[in-house]
């Protein structure tokens, strides 16, 4: 199984319209970060965790496969932005579609042509399904026990996928969910900068500290902001097993 990074960046992504910084100036690729989305494979399943503004970008490179099912963190557009672009992929098979059912209700409301009763021509053909926290789901030869995380005030999905958990847009996490990640050996998570603290996002030092928290082997930061530097020298600031992410990255569970 594997799981590659199709977007490492938050809602502005990197660069920064109009900004003249010089991780929005680099030319290593690394520094240039998509909406956040994640892609996990098996020999048999494909699974989309998210679906940003930029999923067309970050797809069409990859090979056209029938998408199993899309896991939705949350409702806010740089997670879901892109639902309308998985149409083709219709052709191999409706698109399961897994959130919580607070975000069931934001999709039939903010993409309405979705769900009528007499589909346009054309439309993305999503079965939605509101699926609660630690119900144990199968998707084609992969288990994903969904669990609850505060983003600021709001309640989202994370993701306990065999020995990954996928978790972005975190700010906190209740004691009772924990019992959830015993075992973790790989963790995805949210670090939007070094400081100046966020009211519903992790710090680099909040998601260091949080994966010493759970016992992960090793940590991934993802939804990162042109804040944390350039990555060559941002990576250099952290302990050995503490990951920047990157656009393209393609890790071995």
């Amino acid at each position: 199984m594997s799981l590659r990074f199709l977007g490492t960046g938050t809602s502005n992504g990197v660069p920064v319209i109009g900004c003249q910084c010089e991780v929005c100036r680099s030319k290593d690729p690394r520094d240039s970060r998509l909406r956040t989305s994640a892609l996990l494979e098996t020999a048999h399943t494909r699974i989309l965790i998210d679906c940003g503004p930029d999923f067309r970008q970050q797809i069409l490179p990859l090979p056209f496969r029938k998408i199993d099912g899309l896991l939705v963190t949350h409702i806010h557009y740089d997670h879901v932005g892109g639902i309308d672009d998985v149409r083709p992929y219709c052709m191999l098979g409706d698109i399961e579609v897994y959130a919580n059912e607070d975000t069931c209700a934001g999709l039939r409301h903010n993409f309405p042509y979705c769900f009528t009763e007499h589909l346009y021509p054309g439309v993305p053909k999503l079965n939605l399904h509101a699926v609660l926290p630690h119900s144990h789901l199968r998707i084609g030869d992969v288990e994903v026990v969904p669990i609850t995380v505060m983003h600021g005030k709001l309640p989202i999905l994370g993701f306990r996928i065999g020995k990954l958990a996928y978790i972005t847009d975190m700010k906190t996490i209740a004691d009772t969910e924990l019992p959830y990640l015993e075992g973790v050996e790989t963790l995805v998570v949210n670090a939007l900068r070094w400081d100046r603290p966020h009211h519903s996002h992790q710090l680099i030092q909040d998601a260091i500290d949080f994966g010493r928290r759970i016992g992960a082997k090793r940590t991934y930061l993802t939804h990162l902001t042109h804040q944390i530097g350039l990555h060559e020298e941002a990576q250099r600031l952290l302990p050995e097993d503490v990951f920047f992410a990157y656009d393209g990255l393609q890790i071995e569970l």
